[in-house]
């Protein structure tokens, strides 16, 4: 059975910094494609970042220039470095991973910004 696992969530200050990891089971990992999603409370959950097998990244305004995102294809792993993190970026963290047009997405990993 294919899974997604995140890491990497927590309590962080204003201004702080986190590491997000996501590690998929599955194989061929070179060519899939790795989102980061996050959902506030009471919200729908919403797109943050990509990348794609050619390394490309793209991100939703409210994080450009202070997340990245990046993949590891030896690990299976994508990650989010979250830099400057603002109490407004405290949700719960979901990776997905598509691969031959199925998705999987991981349980999510909390992030608290707050002094």
């Amino acid at each position: 059975q294919v899974q997604v696992v995140e890491s990497g969530g927590g309590l962080v200050q204003p201004g702080g910094s986190l590491r997000l990891s996501c590690v998929f089971s599955g194989s061929f990992f070179s060519g899939v494609v790795g989102d980061w999603y996050r959902q506030f409370p009471g919200k729908q959950r919403e797109w943050v970042a990509s990348i794609d097998s050619n390394e490309s990244t793209i991100y939703d305004d409210s994080v450009k220039g202070r997340f990245t995102i990046s993949r590891d294809n030896a690990k299976n792993t994508v990650s989010l470095q979250m830099n400057n993190l603002k109490p407004e970026d405290t949700a719960v963290y979901y990776c997905r991973i598509v691969k031959s047009a199925r998705e999987y997405w991981g349980k999510g990993t909390l992030v608290t910004v707050s002094s």
